[in-house]
């Protein structure tokens, strides 16, 4: 029977409650909110209401409705503030959801501004003053939306109708983890241009006084390829690698390189690319910059082989064409950290019929995201190191646990045949979880 009261399905959300605490991310995010509404008739603040939200989705309770079920969750009550058994019951889905509809387009403006600070001075103290290079990318994702939603358009490049939100990350040096640090949801008909500038502007002077030494590199894909971002990029960044789409002018100076691909690709049966670069301005350019041409003919079985000629522009010191182009690939990466914030937290689901609302969504599933790379980095010394957020959920989170609650302390109990008993112990020491 499904009687143990005192009992948690998700005792691993210990880990995270303690990374919470250690960092105090819900709690200075939450500050960001005004509330206005009567303190004497508050059960719930909003940074408890807050704080469930990011635990509830970290735990894979995405939807609001969700609460009926987990209210009463002592785990999940204790990481939200509340003493886990002789607590209160946490905020019901009627009260989650008057919380998501309340907020003001300003508080939500200073919300992911304080979360873009909070990352930033997080790795600046982990790190210290001797980051050498600072790498920025963007990337837009598609958030496909159902319905009469505001700013639901339909976009033409994902054939559906959709929001278009942007997230951003920051690699310290060669570290293989890209940190979250911005995250909006844009309408479905946004540029890929809105918001760069802004956040750009923004952003690179905070990395530039937390790392004075580090060159701050920039790398977008060819939807941001405008003269607008390419003048803010030459003067804000010490290097930068964009994608640029190819046009008839690019395609005859790629041209001789293609042929020489032809013609290896042909003698040798297989996939041939050569590399090189030359200066180009195009007619709405302010100056010209360097090309990194990559010419390559794609061989697959079955098929016929096809040209595919690319192009990059950028700022990165002169060296081999090659591996300014390997360096823009690197960008590549950021498609894994997306399935996560799609699969793992829910990122998509701004099913509100407000847009505001769908907003605070997006950056609750990113404080959560920020969370779990907290504690994929504490698991550096296991298996774990490079596991996928649903990997970690599964394995450190999804725990059944006894809870025996005293006036000064809470233990919890876990399976003895516990399969990851071993990984979580070293989390748990590594986070400070005793």
């Amino acid at each position: 029977m499904f009687d143990g009261d005192s009992q948690s399905s998700d005792g691993g959300l210990l880990l995270l409650g303690t990374i919470d605490r250690r960092l105090r991310l819900t709690d200075r995010l939450a500050a960001c909110l005004t509330d206005e509404r009567d303190p004497l008739k508050v059960d719930h603040t909003y940074t408890e209401l807050f704080r469930q939200r990011v635990f509830a989705v970290a735990a894979g309770y995405e939807d609001a409705h969700d609460a009926a079920r987990t209210a009463a969750d002592p785990v999940l009550k204790e990481a939200c503030g509340r003493r886990a058994i002789e607590g209160a019951a946490l905020a019901s889905q009627p009260t989650i959801s008057r919380f998501e509809r309340a907020q003001s387009g300003r508080d939500l403006v200073r919300l992911a501004r304080q979360l873009e600070e909070i990352v930033i001075r997080r790795h600046r103290k982990r790190l210290g003053r001797g980051v050498r290079r600072v790498t920025i990318d963007l990337d837009p994702t598609d958030d496909p939306t159902h319905g009469q939603q505001p700013f639901s358009f339909f976009n033409g490049h994902y054939d559906t109708h959709c929001y278009l939100p942007i997230f951003g990350f920051l690699t310290f040096d060669d570290e293989p983890e890209q940190h979250l640090f911005l995250a909006r949801l844009r309408p479905g008909n946004a540029t890929a241009s809105r918001t760069t500038r802004t956040t750009l502007r923004r952003v690179i002077p905070l990395l530039r006084e937390a790392f004075p030494k580090a060159k701050i590199r920039v790398r977008l894909d060819g939807g941001f390829a405008n003269p607008e971002n390419l003048d803010l990029l030459d003067d804000m960044a010490d290097e930068y690698v964009v994608g640029l789409p190819g046009n008839s002018r690019l395609d005859e100076i790629a041209e001789p390189l293609m042929v020489d691909a032809r013609i290896a690709s042909e003698a040798a049966g297989e996939t041939a690319r050569f590399y090189d670069e030359v200066d180009y301005a195009a007619k709405t350019w302010s100056r010209s910059r360097r090309i990194v041409v990559k010419a390559e003919v794609t061989r697959l079985e079955k098929r016929e082989p096809k040209d595919n000629p690319r192009f990059v522009v950028t700022k990165l010191p002169r060296k081999d064409p090659e591996q300014s182009y390997d360096v823009y690939c690197g960008r590549g990466e950021i498609e894994n950290r997306l399935k996560e914030l799609h699969h793992g937290l829910g990122v998509d689901r701004t099913s509100c019929t407000e847009f505001l609302a769908n907003q605070l969504r997006v950056l609750i599933a990113a404080t959560a995201y920020v969370l779990f790379q907290e504690l994929r980095f504490a698991a550096r010394a296991t298996d774990l190191a490079r596991a996928q957020v649903s990997t970690l959920r599964e394995r450190l989170l999804k725990i059944g646990a006894r809870v025996i609650e005293s006036v000064r302390r809470i233990v919890l109990h876990f399976p003895a045949a516990y399969p990851w008993a071993q990984s979580w112990r070293l989390i748990a020491r590594a986070v400070g979880a005793t």
